[in-house]
């Protein structure tokens, strides 16, 4: 059985999650108590249920129960994957605003503020139990593409996704490691390079060109080359490198596709760039 729990804040995308794995084909069950999880996990496999999804978050009873619950089935050899969605106060509470909806920690008397922050203290412990995903930028159709691609890799090797992002945007909180390019040679102070994007090839040849750039990246492979294998063997299954440039258009899109080029051959890898829009990447990858 492939088994994918999903946790995380309230607003943060759980729905979109669950949406997705239905429809890719798993059995969905929401806001289940984890004490049930190893019972209910067992009665699906039983009944020929091959894939499955369950949503676990500050809803559900004895949440406390959850980690040796994890530690039970993973014993068992169920292949076991948890999604955290979470996203900053400020997204959180624009959501809620938007939607008007009460957030499911409202019947205790607190406010909507309150309750972000009680239900972030309550799962903890549960959001160091699998991969991180931050939100908070994020539309929902790119958070469907995003879990789509998740879901569709190899769990047994390590997945690496090579985020871009500007940092006047705000460093994205579900970065393990993060790079500043900001020191770098702008392309955005030439007029002619300022409206494309580091995946054309005339902003790539630019920095090719500076050797600056060819020693972060130089530097920046080479850690990940010699911490990539102790990782593995530390049975992390995702690392994601982030690395941001002021706007998020030039130079940090430019390392990031090349870090994708170089470990692409030997290992799973995404990348996301956050700075760009739909219509800069259709361009791009037209020209």
């Amino acid at each position: 059985m492939q088994l994918v729990l999903v946790s995380g804040l309230s607003g943060s995308g759980k729905s979109i999650a669950l949406g997705v794995l239905e429809d890719a084909g798993y059995y969905c069950v929401d806001n289940l108590p984890a004490t049930l999880l190893t019972e209910v996990v067992r009665y699906l496999s039983e009944a020929g249920h091959a894939r499955v999804a369950v949503s676990i978050d500050a809803r559900s009873a004895a949440l406390a129960a959850l980690p040796e619950a994890l530690a039970q089935l993973k014993s068992t050899g169920i292949e076991c994957r948890l999604l955290f969605l979470e996203a900053s106060r400020e997204a959180l509470l624009r959501r809620f605003s938007e939607t008007r909806r009460r957030h499911p920690l409202s019947a205790l008397g607190l406010t909507i503020a309150e309750a972000i922050a009680r239900e972030r203290e309550m799962l903890e412990h549960v959001s160091n139990l699998g991969h991180r995903i931050d939100t908070s930028e994020l539309l929902p159709q790119a958070l469907r593409n995003w879990l789509k691609d998740l879901l569709g890799v190899d769990t047994g090797s390590v997945l690496l996704l090579f985020e871009s992002f500007g940092f006047k945007a705000g460093i994205p909180i579900d970065a393990d490691w993060v790079i500043d390019a900001r020191m770098l040679p702008n392309p955005h102070y030439d007029p002619v390079l300022r409206p494309l994007t580091g995946r054309d090839a005339p902003v790539a040849e630019y920095l090719q060109r500076q050797d600056a750039v060819q020693r972060l990246f130089e530097d920046v492979s080479g850690f990940l080359e010699r911490w990539l294998p102790d990782m593995v063997r530390d049975n992390r299954n995702h690392v994601t490198v982030a690395v941001g440039c002021t706007g998020g258009r030039h130079r940090s899109v430019y390392l990031v596709e090349r870090l994708a080029a170089h470990f692409g051959p030997r290992w799973t890898v995404l990348v996301r760039h956050r700075g760009l829009s739909g219509e800069d990447l259709a361009a791009t990858h037209g020209a």
